[in-house]
């Protein structure tokens, strides 16, 4: 410990080994002095340049949100598009954020056109002030696609 370094007799070497414990205990120690991105809150989708793609199986999957710029507490419509497989039923989407029990925030889907679902829903704003979330969306007996995204607040 360095025990000449302290500011209100807090050592400041005490506190690094809290902050780096923090970093492993978010699954990455480097995170709080690099602030790089943890293998949970991986970005996969920019939507705030446009749609993104994901494959199920034989299933491509496009995930579209607008208005842009995707922004919390705004009315949203999420748009998807499927192809390759004709489906029976709609598909289920929930919001929330990697790593995070945020509770049901359920967007649901109504089918427009023969493979396309459009539904309104609304992302909130996280009190930590993380920006990164997701939308899990659900094929019953096919299988699920995440899209990880940021929303400017």
């Amino acid at each position: 410990m360095l025990k000449s370094c302290t500011i209100k007799g807090r050592c400041l070497g005490f506190l690094l080994l809290i902050y780096l414990f923090c970093g492993m205990m978010a699954g990455n120690p480097w995170k709080a002095i690099a602030g790089g991105p943890s293998s949970e809150n991986s970005v996969n989708c920019d939507m705030q340049q446009g749609p993104c793609t994901k494959h199920l199986g034989d299933m491509i999957v496009t995930l579209d949100i607008l208005p842009k710029p995707v922004m919390a507490m705004k009315d949203l419509t999420f748009t998807l598009t499927v192809s390759g497989k004709n489906l029976s039923s709609e598909p289920l989407m929930d919001l929330g954020m990697p790593g995070m029990n945020m509770g049901p925030n359920r967007v649901e889907l109504k089918r427009v056109k023969e493979d396309v679902f459009e539904g309104q829903g609304v992302i909130v704003r996280c009190p930590s002030g993380k920006r990164t979330w997701k939308a899990t969306v659900t094929f019953p007996q096919t299988g699920k696609v995440e899209f990880v995204f940021d929303v400017i607040y």
